[in-house]
């Protein structure tokens, strides 16, 4: 196993959406269990130019971690049900971060399978809020990067071009118009969602 290290993320984020696919995320818990997931749909979120990210107006209490150093995690609640996980790009101080959208399951599946109460493993975490469901991964996961104990990204060969799709964002209503969206093509773990 090779970790990502924090030069990996020192890229502009919609670099970063793309080269993140393939990657592997994972999760140790408290008691050791290892819940490991390959990124297989992103999206990219820029403070400046881009209505549709957090940090378009500006730094608050709830987007502080999209300031912080490339490869903080940054978790934020929306649609009053979903936690959605984010990995910050750009340099500190600078607001950028690339939506972890889907994962396929690689590891500790029987406790995602509980977590989520379904067996089918393409709707796992086919999706950013069934991927954060699946891993436990909620506010107090917020802040915290991928180069402790709990949380780090593996590395793995990249995703070749022509098996990359790229689109419009799901489920905005501003900068819809932006093909910030990355997916491997044919992956039947990618989401359903319709592009904006």
């Amino acid at each position: 196993m090779v970790r990502v290290q924090r030069q990996f993320f020192e890229i502009p984020t919609v670099e970063l959406a793309e080269k993140l696919l393939g990657k592997m995320f994972t999760r140790v818990l408290p008691d050791g269990t290892v819940l490991k997931g390959k990124i297989v749909e992103t999206e990219a979120y820029l403070g400046e130019g881009d209505e549709a990210c957090h940090a378009w107006r500006g730094q608050t209490p709830r987007n502080h971690s999209m300031f912080c150093k490339p490869g903080t995690i940054y978790v934020y609640f929306t649609y009053g049900c979903h936690y959605m996980l984010n990995i910050v790009s750009e340099p500190e101080n600078r607001a950028g971060a690339v939506l972890i959208r889907a994962m396929e399951p690689l590891e500790g599946i029987s406790f995602m399978q509980l977590q989520r109460g379904l067996n089918t493993l393409t709707c796992l975490m086919s999706g950013p809020g069934k991927l954060t469901g699946a891993m436990a991964i909620g506010p107090e996961c917020n802040g915290r990067d991928l180069f402790g104990s709990e949380f780090l990204l593996e590395d793995a060969p990249e995703i070749p071009a022509e098996l990359i799709g790229t689109g419009r964002r799901i489920g905005i209503s501003r900068s819809r118009e932006l093909p910030w969206r990355k997916f491997i093509l044919g992956n039947p773990h990618v989401s359903k969602g319709k592009p904006s």
